[in-house]
């Protein structure tokens, strides 16, 4: 069995305020009942996917085709710059199972997370993508990243992958992941009381943050993988029943917070920071 490496508690800590971390908490009933909307084929999940950022209020919602596959599915959220934020989680599954953690949890969240921030203006733009095709080899979001144009690469800040979530409490790829970008979601993490621990999945495989990282954009990803939970992957017991509702909805209380702090705060680091 391959192995994942178990960190613990991370022991980075940010230093800057919380202050402007507001958001709309949307109720576990909103974020469950989205999470259950999980589809059988990858067509019928990106057609799904569209409805409910319908839904959620996305008037931006389009598709980029993605040679002769499904398309992503991208959503955006204008800021009072262009200074760009892209959260992402794919949304196609592997035959077995139903597909629900790998990675219905990911792509299910980001029409909450776009109606969670949209309440309120934004420094930041956030484009909202779920990625076709990652079990394929990172098809969508290479593909996606491969066609940023400078003026695109240059303005994005950052790059928040979802993928796998809801086994366990949250966790992050900590080396995969942007120091100033790991250690602000620690620090979100500990302001908010959520629990957050390291967990390096790279004997494991890989996710889509890994081709914006090539693009030299700070990538982070968050999951919930461990070695115990890793054998549901890819497998009959890819189900909602591997779900655990609390855990899961922490997790989208932090993803939602750490979105928030990384719009007021990206571009403002102190001394000692680096992109």
């Amino acid at each position: 069995m391959k192995k994942v490496l178990q960190i613990g508690t991370l022991l980075l800590v940010a230093s800057l305020s919380l202050s402007a971390a507001t958001f709309e908490q949307l109720p576990e009933s909103v974020i469950q009942g989205r999470l259950h909307k999980y589809a059988d084929t990858n067509r019928e999940r990106e057609t799904e996917l569209k409805t409910l950022f319908t839904e959620a209020g996305c008037g931006s919602l389009r598709e980029q085709q993605v040679h002769k596959l499904l398309p992503n599915v991208v959503c955006v959220l204008p800021g009072e710059t262009d200074s760009t934020i892209i959260v992402g989680a794919h949304y196609d599954k592997v035959e077995n199972g139903d597909g629900v953690v790998d990675n219905w949890s990911g792509a299910s969240l980001l029409p909450s997370l776009f109606e969670s921030l949209r309440g309120q203006p934004r420094h930041h733009r956030f484009i909202f993508i779920g990625f076709t095709s990652e079990e394929d080899g990172l098809l969508g979001s290479k593909y996606y990243a491969s066609h940023m144009t400078p003026e695109e690469l240059a303005k994005t800040e950052a790059m928040i992958n979802m993928d796998s979530l809801g086994l366990t409490p949250t966790k992050v790829w900590v080396s995969h992941s942007d120091r100033t970008l790991l250690g602000d979601l620690e620090h979100v993490a500990r302001q908010f009381k959520l629990p957050l621990e390291g967990v390096n999945v790279e004997e494991v495989g890989t996710s889509d943050g890994e081709s914006f990282a090539k693009k030299k954009i700070p990538r982070i990803t968050i999951h919930s993988v461990t070695q115990d939970t890793l054998p549901v992957l890819h497998s009959d017991r890819d189900t909602m029943d591997a779900i655990r509702p609390k855990d899961y909805y922490d997790s989208y209380k932090l993803i939602a917070a750490y979105l928030v702090y990384l719009d007021a705060n990206l571009g403002t680091k102190p001394a000692g920071y680096s992109k």
